[in-house]
């Protein structure tokens, strides 16, 4: 599956966010890297070679299952792969006004990795397996509750590459979308990220049209896209 890559910003963010500002959690070989297992499930090799992905088959457990960035068909090895599906790349321009954000906001709270378990419970609801015990390692991440409160709402950093930061784990839980809180929680890290210096980008599922636009709607601007396969170590 070849992908246009053109205006990328990142054609491999795995490998780029690993090879840089979170070398500190990387696992490594000399032709492939990741992520630990608990913190998210992404990695990457150095070349479309057999000896690649077995140098990462020797970085994953039996029974793990990563995400790899290729634009070729991955070469054979012991590891088994998906079908590869698109992943769209999009940045918030730096000379674009940011969205709305009331001064005073008492709904929004920080979230520490005191908060994990619920975090993963709520991201589990939206996309299962994305978010891990240890990915609020990765940002800062900010949360909103319910009058009971229950978690109900998230976003925050993961792959973060130079002055770069990922918005990601953008979560509503379903009994409480419509009330803006998603657009809130961006609006609050993109604030974060021009105060200080660094800008936004994110990454979604190509097939996810919804998402896509609103968040072009919204000023983000799409750089490119990119074929994403799920890699699996049987044993």
């Amino acid at each position: 599956m070849k992908t246009a890559q053109i205006s990328l910003l990142f054609p491999n963010p795995p490998l780029e966010s690993l090879e840089s500002t979170q070398k500190s959690f990387a696992l490594i070989t000399p032709r492939a890297c990741k992520f630990p297992r608990q913190v998210i499930p992404f990695a990457a090799v150095t070349e479309n070679t057999p000896e690649a992905f077995t140098d990462l088959h020797s970085l994953m457990e039996p029974g793990e299952a990563t995400y790899v960035v290729s634009y070729e068909s991955p070469a054979p090895s012991a590891l088994t792969y998906s079908n590869p599906f698109g992943v769209k790349q999009l940045e918030w321009p730096e000379t674009l006004s940011l969205p709305y954000l009331p001064e005073d906001e008492p709904e929004i709270e920080p979230l520490t990795c005191a908060n994990a378990a619920e975090m993963v419970a709520l991201t589990d609801v939206a996309f299962p397996g994305f978010f891990r015990i240890r990915t609020c390692e990765l940002g800062p991440y900010y949360g909103i509750r319910s009058t009971s409160g229950d978690l109900v709402a998230m976003c925050g950093e993961r792959m973060n590459i130079g002055n770069f930061r990922e918005i990601s784990g953008l979560c509503t839980h379903p009994e409480h979308r419509g009330k803006g809180y998603a657009q809130l929680l961006m609006s609050k890290l993109m604030h974060d990220h021009r105060a200080a210096g660094l800008r936004s980008y994110l990454h979604v599922s190509s097939s996810n049209t919804h998402a896509v636009d609103l968040y072009l709607r919204m000023g983000f601007v799409l750089r490119g896209e990119f074929p994403l396969y799920l890699a699996t170590r049987i044993a």
